[in-house]
């Protein structure tokens, strides 16, 4: 993948607009509150010059993904069932993930709940 791309990826029912960049091991890459994708737009190109596939999802509620109404919508096993999902849809069995601010609780319930996916 020569350049930054975005598509909408089905996964948890829900749509997850993703950002892309680079071919080789995934990286997940969790933005906080209140961000998108765009926050690692510069991590993006970093990681797929040293050889990962980075992917950055604008979270549930957030940027061009979907926004349940239900406030029940948005646990964390919602959102760590997100990037499983998510990982389901790369077709990746396992990927590093990262977050900031509020995106990291996510990356350490995805790492504390499912160790063998991240």
């Amino acid at each position: 993948m020569s350049e930054l791309t975005q598509r909408i990826v089905a996964t948890n029912g829900i749509r997850l607009n993703i950002a892309e960049h680079g071919d080789g091991a995934p990286v997940l890459l969790c933005h906080g509150f209140p961000e998108s994708w765009y926050s690692w737009r510069h991590q993006l190109s970093a990681l797929a010059a040293a050889g990962f596939h980075a992917v950055a999802p604008d979270m549930r509620g957030y940027g061009k993904s979907d926004r349940p109404e239900a406030i029940d919508q948005y646990t964390l096993f919602h959102l760590v069932g997100d990037m499983v999902g998510l990982l389901d849809a790369l077709e990746a069995p396992s990927s590093v993930i990262v977050g900031h601010d509020w995106g990291a609780v996510v990356a350490w319930h995805a790492a504390l709940l499912r160790p063998d996916r991240f």
